[in-house]
């Protein structure tokens, strides 16, 4: 078994015994057991903070599918793709609570959040073929996104409709604003490129 393949596999029984958990409280050696494995399969490979940093990337491997229609906008394409994350943490969601609040009230946790944010949101745009060079710099487009998602994850920790239209309202309104933002920004920034190019 590859390294990836036990990270996964642990992953999965770790979000599943956080459905009665706290995360700061699961051991190693409850997860190898919940995955059916043994200490020994996780050693060099993996252990519980490896597991807790991998988790996202997790939900984020839901956005793989992608969303490349050409004819649809940079907006629906990142909505799409981003829902797709959500409907992945849906799946598991007692224990991407869990996850959830011991990444937001822990120093281990909170270090992970900044990481993972950024991550997130680069592979949001790779999956809606948004990663190419663009009007903005590349750190501007991440950071901003990276806001949008947190605040649409805000909303789903809320979630009460099996359709996650509470989610789905928020996120659309951040990437409205964020859309807004980022025409803001580049027509200023050609404004100011022909001003400097007159003078």
């Amino acid at each position: 078994m590859t390294r990836d393949e036990i990270i996964e596999k642990g992953v999965g029984a770790a979000l599943k015994l956080a459905e009665t958990e706290k995360w700061s409280a699961i051991t190693l050696a409850a997860i190898a057991k919940e995955a059916d494995l043994s200490l020994r399969d996780f050693h060099l490979h993996a252990d519980k903070d490896a597991l807790s940093a991998a988790v996202e990337r997790t939900f984020d491997a839901g956005m793989s599918e992608g969303s490349f229609d050409t004819e649809e906008t940079a907006r629906t394409r990142l909505f799409d793709v981003i829902m797709m994350r959500f409907e992945t943490m849906e799946h598991v969601r007692d224990g991407a609570m869990s996850f959830l609040r011991w990444r937001d009230r822990s120093l281990d946790g909170l270090g992970l959040r900044v990481k993972n944010r950024a991550a997130t949101a680069k592979w949001a745009l790779t999956c809606a073929g948004l990663d190419g060079a663009g009007a903005l710099p590349r750190g501007v487009q991440v950071t901003a996104l990276a806001w949008a998602i947190a605040q649409a994850e805000r909303a789903w920790r809320q979630e009460m409709s099996a359709d996650l239209s509470r989610t789905m309202a928020a996120l659309d309104a951040e990437l409205i604003k964020l859309e807004e933002r980022m025409e803001w920004l580049s027509a200023r920034g050609k404004r100011k490129a022909k001003t400097e190019a007159d003078q």
